[in-house]
């Protein structure tokens, strides 16, 4: 189970602040969620996976 900080927390910090976790957790939450998401939410969506691609991706 996910314990780190919540998105209202992370909505405050750039996408290059957060852990490899953090954002591993909320782009796989996101990605469960994507037929549903507003225009805002697919913004978000897509700044994690950027800024997951530009670290090499998720180390397991």
């Amino acid at each position: 189970m996910y314990t780190g900080r919540d998105m209202t927390e992370l909505s405050m910090m750039a996408k290059a602040d957060w852990n490899d976790n953090e954002l591993a957790f909320f782009h796989h939450s996101l990605q469960q969620i994507a037929p549903y998401l507003n225009s805002e939410g697919v913004t978000i969506h897509r700044e994690i996976i950027e800024e997951i691609e530009s670290r090499g991706g998720i180390k397991g």
